[in-house]
């Protein structure tokens, strides 16, 4: 079984929706090979991996998962500011993550990208497909609410800019942490870290493209890191208290932020 899958499927299991659990995946027909590990008070003896725990030297068990159909859902964010990055556009990393999404999908799960005001249900279309018009965050998010099933196992990708203050925003966000196991990878500021700019320079805003004059100061570069950092703050918390998951998407690989969200590194 690829690894994302199954860590996937392991997630899914546990969705709260209105105070009852809602299975992240359907059943299948049979069980599947998980990983092995120490044997545990109550194991059946029957899953003891006898050649293993003669090569280790101790009991192992074998864990099986139930055989099971994903949903996988995905979207993500295509505004301007996601075509920013030090070294390359967090959009490629994106891709990277996209992609291993639904690659981790087998021939019987089903999977979905919301783009535009439509779910792309084609498989081999949801890794390539972008959007033709402006993107909206809340509009595709909505869309996500009542184009896939309950249980799906639904991905974000964003910086998370285009949240704003709205409660509508919040209330969104709940709902898809309810009705789905909901994960998010958020992209962070390039330059959290320090502005590599100095003195007078004229900077373009990423999402409107206006540009302005600015001096470029030690106490500027300050300024700007201690926002940054509150404001990413801010965007993890709003997440983290509708209960998704949440991961970092490193501009240098996209696919590892993802495996790592799901603790495969």
């Amino acid at each position: 079984m690829n690894p994302l899958r199954a860590a996937i499927v392991r997630g899914a299991r546990h969705v709260h929706a209105g105070g009852t659990v809602a299975r992240g995946a359907r059943p299948g027909d049979g069980y599947v090979f998980d990983r092995l590990r120490g044997y545990a008070e109550g194991d059946d003896p029957r899953r003891i991996d006898w050649s293993a725990t003669a090569r280790i030297g101790s009991l192992q068990t074998r864990v099986y998962l139930e055989e099971t159909v994903l949903v996988l859902g995905a979207l993500v964010d295509e505004s301007p500011s996601m075509r920013l990055g030090r070294k390359r556009a967090l959009s490629v990393a994106a891709g990277e993550a996209v992609r291993a999404w639904f690659g981790a999908a087998e021939s019987t799960d089903r999977a979905g990208r919301i783009v535009d005001d439509r779910l792309v249900g084609d498989r081999r279309a949801t890794v390539e497909v972008q959007a033709a018009g402006p993107f909206d965050l809340r509009r595709s998010l909505e869309l996500s609410v009542r184009v896939l099933p309950q249980g799906s196992s639904f991905l974000l990708i964003t910086d998370g800019l285009d949240l704003g203050a709205s409660g509508a925003f919040d209330d969104v966000l709940l709902r898809i942490g309810r009705r789905f196991d909901a994960t998010v990878l958020l992209a962070r500021d390039p330059w959290i870290d320090g502005l590599p700019l100095r003195g007078f320079v004229r900077i373009r805003d990423a999402e409107s493209a206006r540009t302005k004059r600015v001096f470029i100061g030690p106490r500027s570069r300050e300024r700007y890191r201690r926002a940054s950092a509150e404001r990413d703050a801010a965007i993890e918390g709003r997440f983290r208290v509708a209960r998704w998951r949440i991961g970092t998407l490193e501009e240098a690989d996209g696919a590892a932020s993802l495996e790592r969200t799901f603790g495969l590194r």
